[in-house]
């Protein structure tokens, strides 16, 4: 039975919008994420993962830290800033999916400081993703994809690593076309 996963950081609160700062209330990557769960008809939400009679399985599973991040915009690039310099690790919140149940991973993120929010690191050291295909999408207010698929291919050597798909944070209410193109071309 062919098994996918989309697993997904997102920030909500203030975040940059094309030279303004927006409060929001669901993060562009939980929105992006929430997208290619509806394009593919996941059935699963979160941690109410079990099991099914279909052909294929796909779940949605949220990357939560325990440390909440800052609403306000300045403070969370501050200490997203300040993770990254000391290659922080932090905590996550909850169960994680058991990998080894899945096929495909669909990892969505934020471009923060030039690559993924440290939570992500922490998701993707936390199990064995040999074997797995792994497609990111990151959303982004100019910075693109960054050096975020280099780094999950140095985490994940042995994981199937595919082009990653950056989409603007701004525009990520009207991807549904882009994204259906990028996940039929990779498979899904």
């Amino acid at each position: 039975m062919a098994k996918t996963l989309i697993a997904y950081f997102s920030h909500t609160g203030e975040n940059y919008f094309g030279g303004t700062i927006k409060n929001i209330t669901k993060g562009n990557t939980a929105v992006v994420a929430e997208t290619i769960a509806k394009i593919l008809g996941c059935e699963f939400v979160k941690d109410k993962l079990g099991s099914s009679a279909q052909a294929e399985r796909r779940d949605l599973f949220e990357i939560q830290t325990v440390k909440v991040y800052p609403v306000n915009y300045k403070e969370c690039c501050d200490e997203a800033q300040k993770e990254g310099r000391a290659n922080a690790r932090p905590e996550l919140k909850g169960a994680l999916p058991n990998i080894a149940e899945y096929d495909t991973i669909v990892l969505g993120y934020p471009c923060w400081w030039g690559t993924m929010p440290q939570a992500v690191f922490t998701f993707l050291e936390s199990a064995d993703f040999s074997g797995k295909k792994i497609l990111p999408f990151c959303t982004h207010e100019g910075s693109g994809m960054g050096r975020s698929e280099s780094d999950i291919k140095k985490l994940c050597p042995t994981a199937d690593v595919v082009k990653g798909l950056a989409i603007n944070g701004s525009s990520c209410n009207s991807a549904e076309a882009s994204v259906k193109k990028w996940l039929s071309s990779n498979g899904l």
